[in-house]
């Protein structure tokens, strides 16, 4: 049999074994919902240095998030979060128990507030807890290109540099 002159090939499809490898361990690891995960991939292609620090949460990692800040900033839960009931419960908790100082002890006391709330409502405080949020670190050099980049992201529904007077990148869908 004659080979045809001028008849390429067709390019070999790619296995599902070369599409793992163009994965972000660190991306995959914050376990995103479908249009964060996308937005979070868009970022990473932009701006390669880009280093995400929070995705998806439980309740005990929101609740220890929260007292981090709290720890800074006493008033941060209602500087920061939409007037709702569990906002109100959370910052009414830390309000009425001036001796909790660490990170430990609020984060405790914040659990306590969500397991006496009932799961609609906790969901309600952050879109982290249905992983439609991640958090960026902050930085300095190209500060202002990243930022212009994260507030183009497709689905961006809200995106903060400051939390309660704190420095924080977060980005919501």
């Amino acid at each position: 049999m004659k080979k045809r002159a001028g008849r390429k090939r067709a390019a070999p499809k790619r296995s599902r074994k070369a599409s793992a490898r163009r994965l972000d361990p660190a991306i995959e690891a914050l376990d995103l919902a479908p249009v964060a995960r996308a937005a979070a991939y868009a970022l990473k292609r932009l701006h390669a240095e880009v280093v995400f620090t929070s995705g998806r949460r439980d309740e005990v990692a929101q609740a220890q998030a929260m007292a981090g800040n709290v720890v800074r900033n006493r008033q941060w839960i209602v500087q920061t979060y939409l007037p709702s009931p569990v906002c109100a419960a959370c910052q009414k908790w830390v309000d009425e128990h001036p001796q909790a100082l660490s990170q430990e002890a609020i984060q405790q006391g914040l659990t306590s507030v969500f397991d006496s709330i009932g799961e609609a409502e906790i969901g309600r405080i952050s879109k982290h807890l249905s992983g439609e949020a991640f958090d960026v670190q902050p930085v300095a050099a190209n500060a202002e290109a990243i930022k212009a980049s994260i507030r183009a992201l497709k689905g961006l529904t809200k995106f903060l540099d400051r939390e309660g007077g704190l420095e924080r990148w977060h980005a919501q869908f």
